[in-house]
């Protein structure tokens, strides 16, 4: 079994920052890419940021200059610096992880059970 548990979230007001973690816990022999994705009040969840194991990184466009994915793989943790927040990107913030349980198992993706970020003066 793997856990995903987020933390960091919460109220901020327009111009802030916030720091987001997430430690993958569990059956882990490895894990792969690890993302933050968000979801806010109807609309999809999109994609934020996702890193690979080995550090390359991908931002959607509308946090690129401004948030910051990073990870740890000695403490199986991903993070997201957000900085500049605004009032769209309010919503739900999601961690993901591919992770392999076993040597020459497959990775599978597991999902967080997301924390609130919300931006209002």
């Amino acid at each position: 079994q793997v856990q995903l548990v987020e933390s960091g979230g919460g109220l901020v007001q327009p111009g802030g920052s916030l720091r987001l973690s997430c430690v993958v816990s569990g059956s882990i022999f490895r894990i792969y890419a690890m993302g933050w994705y968000r979801e806010a009040p109807g609309k999809q969840r999109e994609l934020v940021a996702d890193i690979t194991r080995f550090g390359s990184t991908t931002y959607g466009a509308s946090v690129k200059g401004r948030f910051t994915i990073s990870r740890d793989n000695a403490k199986n943790t991903v993070y997201l610096q957000m900085t500049s927040l605004n009032a769209e990107d309010t919503a739900t913030y999601f961690c993901n992880a591919n992770v392999e349980i076993r040597f020459g198992g497959p990775a599978n993706s597991h999902w967080g059970q997301g924390t609130q970020v919300t931006v209002s003066s």
